[in-house]
């Protein structure tokens, strides 16, 4: 069976109680934290002293996702915490060779993440140095927005170029996904799926955990 991961994003989370809120999600395959700066998009949401205490309690693993200016000065950091996974947009690196190369140093897993609207291609040569590739299927920014079908084509080109070389990128989409978006981005060659609303905006996050899950594996075969 081909890997299916549910990442679960706290920005949809009770901010106010954020221990209880990682234990709603004990199925998760890790939790998506979005840390944004105001400046590479339009909102403010947390930094590293908040993450570091979010690491020390939560069961699952961290998946950071870094939507901030200067990224080569401050993504290491947080793979220094332990966090399994880092996640820097291509946009916001000046050297995203040696940036996914010190976060891998560091022991966290590197990803890379683009914009809706930056093409793949100039990037498939960074694949062998990624272990994730997030592909936003909203502009950065905010939760709750509709998926962005135009960027189907972008994963499909992405999801066959990380085959060609070997699959062992992982390919996360964010941004809209629901029971029905997943199916989409799943058949396009997805298997990482941020979603928000879509698992902390039910009545019971587990559940929609599984729905999730099962809807990408069917969809994936």
């Amino acid at each position: 069976m081909p890997r299916t991961c549910i990442h679960p994003s706290l920005l949809s989370a009770d901010f106010a109680n954020l221990e209880a809120e990682l234990r709603r999600i004990g199925t998760a395959d890790a939790v998506h934290v979005d840390v944004m700066d105001n400046h590479f998009v339009p909102n403010l949401t947390l930094g590293l002293p908040v993450v570091e205490r979010i690491q020390a309690v939560s069961a699952v693993p961290l998946d950071i996702h870094l939507m901030i200016e200067d990224a080569d000065r401050w993504a290491p950091a947080y793979a220094e915490l332990g966090c399994e996974s880092v996640t820097f947009h291509a946009e916001a690196a000046r050297a995203p060779l040696k940036l996914a190369r010190d976060l891998r140093a560091h022991g966290a897993r590197a990803g890379m993440a683009l914009r809706p609207a930056t093409p793949v291609e100039p990037y498939l040569d960074l694949l062998p140095e990624l272990d994730m590739l997030l592909v936003m299927t909203v502009e950065p920014g905010f939760g709750g927005q509709a998926f962005l079908e135009v960027t189907l084509p972008k994963i499909r080109r992405a999801a066959e170029a990380i085959r060609a070389g070997g699959g062992q990128v992982a390919l996360q989409v964010d941004g809209g996904i629901t029971e029905e978006t997943i199916v989409r981005a799943a058949e396009a060659g997805a298997d990482t799926f941020v979603a928000g609303s879509a698992v902390y905006g039910t009545g019971d996050p587990e559940a929609a955990i599984a729905a999730l899950r099962g809807a990408a594996r069917s969809a994936r075969g």
